[in-house]
């Protein structure tokens, strides 16, 4: 295979994205240049794109970058592959405070930052705090910051000792172990996904220890699993009042909101 067009009819998975990645070339001026010759470096690196891809590889760990609410975040295997699922809580906590509020936020298990950097870049005048047990996680999330944030290493509530927030968020792991769905995220950091038998474990701590942490009247935000709602109510009503419950984009229940009692 020599020119644009050559690879565009093998078939291969994720082709046209990938050529766009090599060749710094949009959709359309692939079809318009369809007929220009690969130099042998383009060819010799697109070619370990296509193996890598079809071994398995993520596209967004090839390309290095994944889009996410109005912004193009960095990423690597370090971190969680952005979701469009996540974006709810984007919207959810968008929604919960007057225009020009200034919001003290902690954003726990950041990963690639997503949550924190769009909030961030979203309400310049909020405080936001990212924490995550990661070194590796927090620094491509400082590489994806817009905004002033403040980034810290531990294991939830650990790095942030007596302060309060007005909004805890969490995107934490939340699948069951041994689930048959990560044979299809064997990529992805195993322990931004699991969180014991049930997939409730990390969510129990969350929600056991948050209300320590938050101002009076805070929110609890956190993105949970399809099968897991009820259970997470069950958990909420003991320290949490005001909770609301919200499906993704699939109709899929996906996240819920609380208040401190």
């Amino acid at each position: 295979m020599n020119t644009i067009q050559d690879y565009l009819s093998s078939g291969a998975i994720d082709i046209a994205p990938l050529l766009s990645l090599v060749l710094n070339k949009t959709n359309v001026e692939l079809v318009t240049h369809s007929n220009y010759p690969l130099t042998f470096l383009e060819k010799q690196t697109l070619d370990d794109f296509i193996k890598q891809r079809t071994n398995g590889t993520p596209f967004s760990y090839i390309s290095g970058k994944k889009g996410f609410y109005h912004l193009d975040f960095n990423v690597t295997p370090d971190t969680l592959i952005p979701r469009p699922e996540t974006e709810l809580l984007i919207d959810i906590a968008l929604d919960l405070f007057p225009k020009n509020y200034p919001c003290k936020l902690l954003d726990m298990g950041t990963g690639s930052g997503i949550i924190a950097v769009t909030l961030a870049d979203k309400n310049p005048n909020w405080q936001v705090t990212a924490t995550d047990y990661s070194s590796k996680a927090l620094e491509v999330a400082k590489s994806n910051t817009t905004r002033t944030i403040e980034f810290l290493q531990g294991n939830w509530f650990d790095p942030v000792a007596s302060q309060q927030f007005d909004l805890i968020i969490s995107n934490p792991p939340y699948i069951e172990e041994g689930d048959a769905y990560l044979d299809d995220l064997t990529y992805e950091p195993i322990s931004a996904l699991t969180a014991g038998k049930d997939g409730l474990d990390d969510i129990r701590t969350i929600i056991n220890q948050a209300p320590n942490y938050l101002s009076k009247s805070g929110f609890l935000l956190l993105e949970h699993g399809y099968d897991q709602q009820a259970k997470i109510v069950e958990l909420l009503s003991i320290k949490f009042t005001n909770i609301q419950k919200f499906k993704d984009y699939n109709n899929m229940d996906r996240s819920i909101l609380a208040q401190k009692k």
